[in-house]
């Protein structure tokens, strides 16, 4: 499958030709112009604001933001209304993230070589950690330091070093990160890590307003006391298996705290095969899968089971088992494969969970969501884009704010 570019200030076509072409839709209602474009990806959207003057105030008025925000969110939690956006490793002078929208099946191409080359030095080798709002977050192996582009502006910094020095790729651990767009919609973020320092877990944040990193010593919590605020945030400084050391910060409590969750015994679980746990956003999901007996081929194993754990409205508790993922459902994406791992992430109700499967150097990911109020899950198949086979994948995330991404109106010169 081709990728469709995302440039919302170019257009292949004349933008006389194209007026015309759409001379029919202007005259349209404004109500029944703003249901048509509404059901566009942001990408197309953007393309369609770049072709005629009125369709580009139109898009870029405050009461089309509106209402196109509160149409993404009415769409629901499932996939659909979420990105998944995937980093290929290239050169920067090539390199290319690229988001799959749900509504439209297809995969665009989201091109940052521009943007980012100013920032790193040629054949720098990137990683992409995280993704919120317009900031894209990476980690340069070289330089062992990190690089945030704007998309909407067009820019990339680099970040000053955080308080444990310089870091290479290696030392990101998805599980124990978080980017958030701060204040929401807007192009300042917070960056949150939690890290085991001398055995002991720590917490720290950098905030993009006073280009500053602050560090605090999480202390022990004494079990479940303080409720969880809704804007708190859960990181996991370590794990192996199904031990970790959850961090949590946020209304509650007055500094970070630290717990061991433990999971529940799980009686349809079963007490073979392999466990894969991902943790992100105060959940955790275990994936049970099999072993395929074929001895002519490489050792592959199968998704068996997976199981969605969340912790309680308090501080310090232990896992719960939330729900598990009906089998039927595990039927439609059950391939064989050598390895995997996961992310998982939560925003607005919806616990998204992404698979990411390697079989014979062919990549497959796989797109879960879960909606807690109707206790509901969803499947999106996720289509190839072409270049899945002998894929070096260099990062992916999922983000449900990249439809707030609103670039400048173009300039139009007089």
């Amino acid at each position: 499958m081709s990728d469709h570019h995302l440039a919302g200030d170019h257009h292949s076509s004349p933008a006389t030709t194209a007026t015309t072409a759409l001379g029919t839709l202007l005259l349209l209602p404004s109500e029944l112009l703003h249901e048509i474009l509404i059901r566009l990806a942001l990408p197309e959207l953007l393309r369609v604001r770049s072709v005629a003057r009125p369709l580009s105030h139109l898009i870029s008025s405050p009461d089309f933001r509106r209402f196109y925000h509160l149409s993404s969110v009415s769409s629901g939690p499932a996939p659909a209304a979420a990105w998944l956006l995937v980093f290929k490793k290239l050169p920067p002078r090539g390199a290319a993230l690229r988001g799959f929208h749900g509504p439209s099946g297809r995969w665009f191409r989201i091109a940052v070589s521009d943007i980012i080359s100013p920032a790193v030095p040629p054949g720098e080798d990137l990683y992409f950690l995280a993704a919120s709002g317009s900031s894209f977050l990476f980690a340069a192996n070289g330089r062992r330091e990190l690089v945030v582009v704007d998309l909407s502006a067009q820019s990339a910094r680099r970040l000053p070093p955080s308080p444990l020095g310089p870091r290479g790729t290696s030392s990101w651990r998805r599980f124990g990160l978080k980017l958030v767009a701060d204040p929401p919609g807007s192009s300042q973020f917070r960056f949150l890590f939690a890290e085991l320092v001398n055995n002991t877990p720590f917490l720290f944040e950098y905030q993009s307003d006073t280009d500053a990193w602050q560090s605090s010593e999480a202390v022990l919590a004494n079990g479940p006391a303080a409720p969880a605020g809704p804007d708190g945030t859960y990181l996991c400084a370590a794990h192996a298996g199904p031990d970790c050391v959850m961090v949590y910060s946020g209304p509650g409590v007055e500094r970070p705290v630290f717990f061991r969750p433990r999971f529940p015994h799980n009686p349809n679980a079963g007490g073979h095969g392999d466990r894969l746990h991902v943790y992100g956003d105060g959940s955790a999901v275990v994936v049970r899968s099999t072993v395929v007996d074929e001895p002519s081929r490489t050792r592959v194993k199968v998704v068996a089971g997976v199981d969605l754990y969340g912790l309680g409205p308090e501080v310090g508790g232990d896992w719960q088992l939330v729900s598990t993922v009906p089998g039927e459902l595990i039927e439609g994406f059950r391939k064989p494969y050598a390895v995997m791992t996961g992310l998982l992430a939560e925003r607005e109700g919806a616990i998204r969970l992404v698979l990411i499967s390697n079989c014979r150097g062919a990549w497959d990911l796989v797109w879960l969501s879960y909606d807690r109020a109707r206790g509901e899950w969803r499947w999106v198949p996720v289509p190839d884009w072409g270049g899945a086979k002998g894929l070096n994948m260099a990062g992916i995330a999922v983000s449900s704010t990249f439809s707030r991404l609103w670039p400048p109106a173009p300039t139009i010169c007089r």
